[in-house]
């Protein structure tokens, strides 16, 4: 019975470390290629949609309500913001723009 119980709890272990941010998750990454020239702009501008238990979803992360947002009418860069809690049982993506 012991021997079950710890190759249990070594399952589980493992099974954790193999599963890396299932837990919490909040990253920030860019939408650009030419990173070297990057210029941000005077303005910012975000949009966002949020989703709970995977079932329901509302909100516009998109391009032109996060440029609508800041007033922005020439975009220069482009960040994405990854919000993840329990695998995605409540997820954010935020779009945030920057220009003039």
């Amino acid at each position: 019975m012991f021997a079950k119980r710890r190759f249990a709890s070594l399952g589980l272990a493992l099974g954790l470390m193999l599963l890396p941010s299932c837990v919490y998750t909040h990253v920030t990454v860019p939408l650009d290629t030419d990173l070297n020239n990057t210029k941000l702009g005077s303005k910012q501008g975000q949009s966002e949609f949020n989703s709970v238990l995977w079932a329901v979803a509302w909100g516009d992360a998109g391009t032109q309500a996060a440029a609508t947002d800041g007033g922005l009418t020439n975009l220069t860069h482009m960040d994405r913001e990854i919000l993840s809690i329990l695998g995605g049982l409540y997820y954010r993506q935020r779009t945030i723009v920057y220009g003039d």
